[in-house]
């Protein structure tokens, strides 16, 4: 059979855009830098969707809904923050046939919005926190779009809060950060990701402190996949956010912002396919099991242990076209990344056994029937832990522990480096840009997210980046 997918050792950006095209995940939109995301990637996002919001609300969180249209002067009053946003502004200047008396930006990210009607919503310490989140689309001009990864327009959620304090601040970002975020992608998504800091070059524009969740690909390139960011007072300053504390007189208040999107899906795509397609952890799968009828004749059973599997708690297709050809259905099944296959034919069934086929590792087991529902939700338990813990075993062997800046920069074309912060610094980091090598993040050698960047040693990771 011709081979469906690019292999990902001979051209990986090829392989990752054959996969989008051939699974039927997304289509290039008619703007440059838009996608349209076809129902099989957008059953995905939705099960994302699902457990992320759970998640958020978990913390205190409640979801509202801000203009898409953003005033241009609200922008301007945080500075750093319309500095960092300028070049990926679409801005709109004419509407109803007339030139605007302001012109309009198109949301980058709501910060200045939110600001503006947290500072009527907030008048007493009574008010705090306010914890809101969205989930919206946002435009930022993009000039190299890569579908999923880097386009105009995205989905995402973006969450903002105001709080009293500096440190109920922090606490709540970091929060979000470990306890929504990490363990939304450690679980739910299987992806290993190495929770740290963004140095000052990299934080987010108008924010005093960025964290980062930074996953690695399957070229061993990193991808930034959710960061958190405390605000400081600049933006309550911009927007006067301020309250009557408890114990007298006005105060301004402390806020935060943290986002995720649908670059998630880039990264479950580069992050678990394989040369077959795409592979799905089994909690989050659409489709977790998918019955096909091999030939006439099968049909009624694999219905009945469809039915068994749905009775399960299995979430379960019944495939029983048999005017199409079973390996043009298999290869679909690959390339969708469905966890687990049944293969159910009138030779298997007269023997008593289906046929047990699992996407992570390509196996396949006859299986008895009366045995198969159990079968099943044994391999999909165990598929969940196998794509973690291969993802993690990969990601080791492409980290090189390295001393210097040269030795960081060279390890970067073949994957991570591990690196003492000290070794790079400012000046190294800098220099380590002009070879497409970027500081991913930052952290203490037991793990935990440093204050500053000016804690003495810190380990940073270096890598060429999407």
């Amino acid at each position: 059979m011709a081979r469906v997918l690019t292999p990902r050792a001979e051209d990986f950006p090829r392989w990752y855009q054959d996969l989008i095209a051939k699974a039927e995940l997304a289509d290039n939109g008619p703007v440059r830098g838009t996608m349209v995301i076809r129902p099989t990637a957008y059953a995905i996002w939705e099960r994302m969707q699902a457990d992320m919001d759970s998640r958020i609300k978990a913390t205190g969180a409640q979801n509202a809904y801000f203009p898409l249209f953003i005033p241009e002067s609200y922008l301007k009053r945080e500075a750093e923050h319309v500095e960092g946003f300028s070049p990926e502004l679409a801005v709109v200047t004419h509407g109803g046939g007339k030139q605007l008396a302001e012109p309009i930006v198109v949301r980058p990210t709501s910060e200045t919005v939110i600001g503006e009607f947290m500072a009527k919503w907030v008048d007493s310490y009574r008010d705090l926190p306010l914890l809101l989140n969205q989930w919206a689309n946002v435009v930022r001009w993009e000039m190299r779009p890569r579908i999923f990864l880097r386009t105009s327009e995205f989905l995402w959620q973006e969450g903002h809060t105001a709080h009293a304090t500096f440190e109920d601040a922090k606490a709540y970002t970091l929060k979000i950060h470990h306890e929504v975020y990490e363990r939304h992608m450690r679980d739910l998504l299987a992806i290993p990701v190495v929770a740290g800091r963004k140095t000052d070059r990299e934080r987010f524009a108008g924010a005093t402190s960025t964290y980062t969740l930074e996953a690695m690909t399957g070229d061993g390139k990193a991808l930034q996949m959710g960061t958190s960011h405390e605000l400081g007072q600049n933006f309550a300053r911009a927007f006067e956010i301020y309250y009557s504390a408890q114990e007298g007189g006005r105060k301004l208040a402390w806020t935060t912002s943290w986002g995720t999107s649908t670059r998630m899906l880039g990264g479950l795509i580069m992050c678990h396919g394989d040369d077959n397609g795409l592979r799905l952890p089994p909690l989050l799968a659409p489709i977790q099991a998918l019955v096909t009828v091999v030939k006439d004749g099968a049909q009624a059973a694999a219905a009945e242990l469809a039915a068994s599997l749905e009775a399960a708690g299995v979430r379960v297709k019944l495939d029983d076209r048999v005017d199409v050809a079973f390996g043009r259905r298999a290869v679909d099944a690959e390339l969708k990344g469905i966890p687990v296959r049944i293969e159910v034919g009138p030779r298997d069934l007269a023997a008593g056994t289906v046929t047990l086929v699992r996407r992570t590792d390509g196996s396949k087991t006859p299986v008895a029937l009366g045995e198969a529902v159990g079968a099943v939700t044994a391999a999909l338990e165990a598929d969940q832990k196998a794509l973690y813990e291969e993802a993690l075993a990969t990601r080791e062997a492409r980290t090189a522990d390295v001393s210097t800046l040269d030795e960081a920069i060279a390890a970067a074309a073949n994957g991570w480096a591990r690196v003492p912060w000290d070794a790079i610094g400012v000046d190294g980091e800098a220099k380590a840009n002009e070879s497409a090598v970027s500081v991913r993040c930052l952290y203490r050698p037991d793990g935990s997210v440093p204050a500053s960047q000016d804690e003495p040693g810190l380990i940073a990771i270096l890598a060429r980046s999407y």
